[in-house]
């Protein structure tokens, strides 16, 4: 399992530990994951992910995860993300027709 978040796309960032005298040496920076089941309304079905923190209050702020999927752009969810954005967009056209 990669240390990537489903939503955002947020993962694993490297950098140096830096000593007071000045000696670097290599760290990685993981980013702060969580395994949450979030519900879509307009699905009525629970989805179970594995995002960081910071993508959950975003979640939270905009309203749900339906919001936020729409809003969000493609290229950085997951695959299981944009499948569920895709049935998200097709239930909502069937309502509107």
């Amino acid at each position: 399992m990669s240390r990537t978040c489903e939503l955002t796309g947020k993962s694993v960032m490297y950098g140096n530990n830096v000593s007071h005298a000045n000696n670097r040496s290599r760290r990685r920076f993981l980013p702060n994951l969580v395994n949450v089941t979030l519900m879509s309304e307009v699905l009525n079905q629970r989805v179970r992910m594995r995002i960081s923190a910071a993508a959950l209050r975003t979640v939270e702020h905009r309203g749900g995860l339906d919001a936020f999927l729409t809003k969000a752009g493609t290229n950085e969810l997951s695959m299981k993300a944009r499948l569920i954005k895709r049935q998200i967009a097709k239930k909502v056209s069937e309502a509107a027709a």
